[in-house]
């Protein structure tokens, strides 16, 4: 090996394992063939035979496409005659300027002009005719000499039949200011009723390791005391969630994990409850680790790994749609494998509820390297997405690497952009490897058709009859899979039911630790919002009592 340099660079400091590409194939290496433990990590090293241009920027070679990235939910916006309305829940008296009725917090009815600070109801928001100006209509609420909250009047006799919508980032909430006493983050809220089914608490678990972590939530390994089972626990502050219109997805994927509990390849619920700052969602603890971790030690997987694991995630898939949901956030990170082989879908608070046949919703959403051109392109969209999200995955498992791998490995900045990102998703042919069997690229082709009318599965009402029927799965028993008595490929190393050897350390070597409460935020937060939250599973609690 000549004296090239070989830039290091620990995947911790990334924010997330990568890939591994570890020498240019000039030297006689093959790329992602060498994996070495870093001496004062618990980490990988990843070694490169060049420098970056500049600190920041990826090396020659370097695929950033996979790394671990959070799914994010864009705000919506909507643009009439010059004003941005957003969806609001007021806690005090508000009037539409409208129509000059009341407006109710609670199920965010209100619409705010983020410009001139105009209220309306959601219902009224596209009959609104007064331009927008810079200045704010103040005051938008007022009380008179009673107390009574009045409205500012603004008369409308035109309706506006031109409504635009479009999706923006959303920060998280940023609380800053001096420390003060905080609660104690294990108090739970009032008692339930005499009489109402035992419900749990922060108490009756001991937290044991941090295992995850998402955009909006951090998951830990935790053992019900009683019992001294092992389970997952999903913790999601409220402070992340009382924003505007961020509380309907926590219900829904509740609601989701409670459909998901009977089924073989669908992380269940055990219980949920809450303190005054944080929601818990107490699921399944599935020990095999996700795809992500696996593929990162793998680099890519043999076509029959592959084919078995994307005919499991199908079923899967397919049993929400019936159900009306579409999951909305297929990738690697998602997809766990328990301790015989087979899989989970886990994390459903990007789903979307209600979803009948023909039914399509809008909200701009997901993974951005999975999101699926017709959400690109601002379309209605359907269960469609899913069939692409699987399309990625499955070309990952495949071909070791993403089919937009050309986004964040270029020298060009304006090629490192999530836009640019996007921009090849919607325009880029993607590139078959030739090393792949016809029947593998065909069902490739199928699933990563750009037209969503096109597509593998989104033909109606024989869709998924299509994808079973597919040649690339023909040697799949569906109805054994679905008992799952078709033996998994690969079968996790596994001591016990605490081995984390399958959980990246990134994770597992976080303090195991919940934040003190800040009662500056706590007092914030409307606890109304979240009341019948708590459950427990009926099956599991009877289980339980048999202990």
């Amino acid at each position: 090996m000549d004296d090239k340099p070989l830039y290091r660079r620990i995947l911790e400091d990334l924010g997330g394992a990568a890939m591994l590409y570890a020498c240019h194939p000039a030297y006689g290496y093959d790329p992602a063939a060498l994996r070495c433990p870093f001496p004062s990590s618990s980490g990988l090293l990843a070694m490169f035979p060049n420098v970056p241009s500049q600190p920041g920027m990826p090396c020659q070679g370097e695929d950033r496409s996979i790394y671990r990235r959070g799914a994010r939910r864009w705000r919506k916006l909507y643009r009439v005659n010059g004003h941005i309305f957003q969806a609001k829940r007021f806690n005090r008296r508000a009037f539409c300027a409208y129509c000059n009725d009341r407006i109710w917090g609670l199920g965010r009815q209100g619409f705010k002009c983020i410009q001139c600070k105009l209220l309306v109801h959601k219902k009224c928001h596209k009959a609104v005719n007064k331009p927008c100006t810079t200045e704010h209509q103040e005051p938008v609420v007022r009380d008179d000499h009673n107390g009574e909250a009045q409205a500012i009047s603004t008369p409308v006799n035109e309706i506006i039949p031109d409504i635009r919508e479009r999706d923006f980032p959303e920060p998280p909430p940023d609380v800053t200011g001096e420390s003060v006493p905080v609660e104690d983050p294990n108090k739970p809220l009032d008692d339930l009723e005499p009489g109402s089914q035992r419900q749990y608490s922060l108490n009756d678990f001991e937290l044991i390791r941090v295992i995850g972590r998402g955009s909006y939530a951090k998951v830990l390994m935790v053992e019900l005391k009683k019992t001294k089972r092992i389970y997952a626990m999903k913790v999601i502050k409220k402070a992340l969630v009382t924003d505007d219109e961020d509380i309907d997805w926590v219900q829904t994927e509740k609601h989701v994990f409670e459909t998901a509990s009977n089924h073989p390849f669908l992380v269940g619920l055990h219980s949920c409850f809450q303190t005054p700052s944080r929601l818990f969602f107490v699921i399944e603890f599935v020990r095999g680790g996700d795809l992500m971790f696996h593929m990162q030690r793998q680099r890519r997987l043999p076509e029959e790994h592959a084919r078995f694991y994307a005919a499991e995630i199908s079923l899967a898939l397919n049993f929400l749609h019936c159900k009306g949901i579409i999951y909305r956030d297929l990738k690697l990170d998602n997809v766990l494998l328990d301790h015989e082989g087979h899989i989970k879908l886990t994390d459903y608070g990007m789903c979307k509820e209600g979803i009948r046949p023909g039914d399509t919703t809008s909200t701009f959403c997901g993974t951005p390297n999975y999101i699926a051109p017709e959400i690109l392109r601002g379309e209605d969209y359907g269960f469609s997405v899913d069939w692409w999200a699987l399309g990625v995955l499955l070309y990952e498992m495949l071909a070791g690497r993403s089919p937009f791998d050309i986004a964040g490995a270029s020298e060009n900045p304006d090629q490192n952009t999530e836009d640019y990102l996007f921009q090849v998703i919607l325009e880029k042919t993607i590139r078959i490897p030739r090393s792949l069997s016809v029947k593998a690229a065909n069902v490739l082709k199928g699933f990563l058709n750009k037209n969503p009318a096109d597509r593998l599965g989104c033909h109606s009402p024989e869709a998924f009859v299509e994808i079973t029927g597919h040649q690339f799965f023909k040697s799949i028993d569906w109805d054994m899979l679905e008992q799952k008595q078709v033996p998994p490929p690969y079968k996790p190393r596994l001591d016990s039911d605490r081995d984390l050897a399958n959980f990246p350390p990134e994770f597992t070597d976080e303090p195991v630790h919940l934040t003190p409460d800040d009662p500056r935020v706590i007092e914030k937060i409307d606890q109304s919002e979240f009341e019948g939250f708590e459950y427990v599973n009926p099956l599991l609690m009877s289980l339980e009592d048999c202990v």
